[in-house]
């Protein structure tokens, strides 16, 4: 997965050994092989909202290196804690909005923030049928792409530094997922304010 690999090589300059790391939205996990392939030095903790997916981690990555209670079933705006480093892919897009969930990841983060989300100039809002499931599965879908300079305008009012980073895998060109285009765009978010984060640990599970 391209977008990993960069995600990971964007997050090794900043870390140092013994940083804590939240990959909001991990699916099962799979970012955390980017992560030992290049030996970055970082606890690594994952969350997301489908059980199913979850049960995939903690059941294949042990054996990798990772416990099983690094992974949780959370929603985004139900973390509790604060995290040296916050990584989040492909997940805002495909909400209603990316307000309150890229709050709640802004104020966990002490150090950095990574995020890959569709981002162009002009937003446009979508809530459209996913053609492409198993037969007899029905879904709709929000297929959401942000204003870039109003993403990073809300970043920055966090207390962050940001910059926009072309995506290796797109090129900076729009991509079609599911019948629809995403302008794929990375964001390296560097916490320049103070911060009141306290130095626990911990996730908050979902009602």
């Amino acid at each position: 997965m391209t977008c990993a690999a960069q995600a990971a090589e964007l997050l090794a300059s900043n870390v140092k050994p013994g940083d804590t790391l939240l990959d909001a939205g991990c699916g099962s996990g799979y970012f955390f092989h980017s992560l030992r392939k290049r030996a970055i030095p970082v606890e690594y903790y994952g969350i997301d909202g489908a059980p199913s997916l979850i049960e995939i981690g903690r059941d294949l990555l042990p054996s990798h290196g990772l416990p099983t209670d690094r992974l949780h079933v959370v929603r985004i705006e139900d973390v509790d804690g604060a995290f040296d480093h916050v990584v989040c892919m492909n997940v805002l897009s495909n909400l209603d909005n990316y307000h309150r969930p890229l709050e709640r990841l802004l104020n966990c983060a002490r150090k950095t923030v990574i995020l890959r989300e569709s981002c162009a100039d002009g937003a446009r809002y979508s809530y459209v049928h996913d053609g492409y499931l198993d037969p007899g599965a029905e879904s709709n879908v929000h297929v959401n792409t942000y204003d870039t300079m109003e993403l990073m305008d809300f970043i920055r009012s966090y207390g962050f530094a940001v910059e926009r980073v072309i995506d290796r895998r797109s090129g900076g060109h729009p991509e079609m997922v599911i019948g629809f285009p995403h302008y794929w765009t990375f964001f390296l978010a560097t916490r320049i304010a103070s911060t009141s984060l306290g130095s626990s640990l911990g996730v908050r599970s979902a009602p």
